[in-house]
């Protein structure tokens, strides 16, 4: 018995290979993080990527961002150049798309000592397409975003949980035979101690979604309040809910297809990172050759008062 084990063991151990992975190493690329809304100027942030194992704080943050490209916005046969500005010196909308952006409060977001490509003189309108072209050291990329025509809910309302607090419904008729992406943001108008309670729109947990499973139906859905609660009467329990007398504005936004499947993987990616059982997924752009995005946003707005 026991010469057997020893051949069987002797013939397992002989057939063990080792085996070589040979792992790319790091690429520096550029990552462009680019908007452009209906009504409103186009924004972008260009930035080199990071090395996993680099330093990650604020100073190494703020040092990747690249100016030295060329970048414009082509609308039909009108071409416009992009330059650079603080914060600070962007039109006030411009200045809270970019805290939006960057998911801060906007006065943070004044603080920063980046700048951002933007055009003052374009104002995008739905229902056109528009193209990003950049230039930087001696190559040049440029991808193409669409504004959707938007499709308004159909209504939105308040449900109370409780006496006091409550979420957001809303019915939507989503239109059919199309696909249809949509993007739900929210800010309340309540003022608290003299001054707005919020000063930009931010975005809950599954914010974008595709009518992949509703297409041309009519369907009711709820949201989360995902704001910060500034109102100290404000039960901290009930923190995701709407509290009766809330005046929230519900910025609803359409956007092409290339554009909610970068969103959709690259919060997918962020949400199962931590899993050790996740399948890795590759975020797409629609810049060929570089990583982000060139998103183009058309909303419609509404007025959700919180009364029964």
């Amino acid at each position: 018995m026991k010469s057997w084990w020893t051949v069987l063991l002797i013939t397992l151990f002989s057939c063990t290979k080792e085996v070589k992975i040979d792992i790319p190493g790091y690429q520096n690329q550029l990552v462009v993080d680019g908007i452009i809304e209906t009504g409103g100027n186009p924004i972008v942030l260009l930035s080199q990527s990071a090395n996993i194992y680099e330093t990650s704080d604020l100073a190494a943050y703020i040092s990747r961002f690249v100016y030295d490209a060329n970048l414009s916005v082509i609308h039909g046969n009108d071409t416009f150049p992009l330059t650079l500005f603080t914060i600070p010196e962007l039109p006030i909308e411009s200045q809270k798309k970019v805290a939006e952006m960057l998911r801060l409060d906007w006065n943070e977001a004044l603080l920063l000592p980046i700048k951002v490509y933007s055009s003052t003189v374009l104002i995008a309108e739905a229902s056109h397409s528009y193209t990003l072209k950049i230039s930087h050291q001696g190559k040049s990329y440029q991808g193409t975003t669409y504004l959707p025509t938007p499709t308004p809910l159909d209504t939105i309302y308040w449900k109370p949980e409780t006496n006091q607090y409550g979420y957001s419904w809303a019915k939507l008729s989503d239109p059919a035979q199309q696909f249809d992406a949509y993007k739900w943001e929210v800010k309340r108008l309540n003022i608290f101690n003299g001054e707005p309670i919020d000063d930009i729109y931010k975005r809950g947990f599954g914010g974008f979604f595709s009518d992949q499973f509703f297409n041309g139906q009519t369907i009711e859905f709820s949201y989360e309040n995902p704001l910060k609660r500034k109102d100290t009467t404000h039960l901290k329990e009930f923190k995701r809910m709407y509290r009766l007398g809330d005046s929230v504005v519900v910025k609803f936004s359409k956007m092409d297809q290339q554009v909610f499947s970068f969103y959709d993987k690259k919060y997918a990616q962020l949400n199962s990172a931590s899993s050790p059982f996740s399948t890795p997924i590759n975020v797409p752009s629609n810049i060929p050759g570089l990583l982000g995005v060139w998103a183009g946003f058309s909303p419609c707005y509404d007025t959700l008062y919180c009364v029964e």
